[in-house]
């Protein structure tokens, strides 16, 4: 079953939170766990975007989430999948869809 996943995984609370809130440093060391998984991914400001099975996207956020339970006493997660067979490659296809429509990529 191929999946396109939109999920964020973050402390809530304690020592993993910086002095001003921030939670960027786990954060990152959620990312590189989504890099090493070998799945087809994109990082946002929000959220971070992967592609594969349903066992494999779940077994990813579930690992993601256990890491970061290991370094804070509250986790936030949030997560968002897209089931859809016979569409490979929808992290970038929608994109793709949507500036086809459009007219072409946004003038900068």
């Amino acid at each position: 079953m191929a999946v396109l996943a939109a999920f964020s995984v973050a402390p809530a609370a304690g020592p993993a939170l910086a002095e001003d809130g921030s939670v960027g440093a786990t954060v990152a060391e959620v990312v590189r766990i989504v890099r090493d998984s070998g799945l087809p991914y994109e990082t946002n400001a929000m959220f971070t975007n992967v592609e594969g099975s349903l066992d494999e996207v779940l077994d990813l956020v579930k690992r993601c989430t256990e890491h970061v339970a290991s370094v804070s006493p509250r986790v936030s997660v949030v997560v968002k999948l897209d089931v859809r067979e016979g569409h490979p490659d929808a992290l970038h296809g929608k994109v793709a869809t949507v500036e086809r429509l459009l007219g072409g990529p946004r003038p900068d």
